[in-house]
């Protein structure tokens, strides 16, 4: 079973999670994300709040860099991330979907939960989804 996600959707959310990032009492010198699920996400965040520069599977991340991936599900991306933050309790962490049911972080800021436990397939994995599915 797999929810999917349309262009339309996904530029939606953006711009609601960057109306709310922009209401957060910090700025961001820039984004960080991860290469596999987070690039595009970041990518239009990064469009909307004006943000000029993108790191990606950065070892070393800075508590001014917003974090950006697609979605919060098992909390793997978060725990390992909040690893290498250098003052953790100020990391955002902002993804385009957050599982239902979970336990969500304080740092997390998410635009929307998913409908249930399906996976979601976004327009920039659609291949990557249809191979696994074989």
């Amino acid at each position: 079973m797999s929810q999917d996600v349309d262009w339309s959707e996904i530029e939606t959310i953006v711009k609601r999670l960057s109306n709310q990032i922009s209401k957060l009492p910090k700025t961001f010198s820039n984004i960080t994300t991860v290469s596999r699920g987070g690039l595009i996400p970041a990518r239009l965040i990064a469009d909307q709040l004006d943000i000029k520069k993108i790191f990606v599977d950065k070892r070393k991340i800075n508590s001014d860099s917003l974090f950006v991936d697609d979605i919060y599900d098992t909390g793997d991306t978060f725990n390992e991330i909040i690893k290498r933050v250098d003052v953790p309790s100020k990391l955002v962490f902002v993804t385009l979907f957050a599982r239902r049911g979970k336990k969500y972080p304080k740092q997390l800021l998410y635009g929307k939960k998913t409908n249930n436990n399906a996976y979601v397939v976004f327009p920039w994995d659609k291949l990557e989804f249809i191979r696994s599915e074989k």
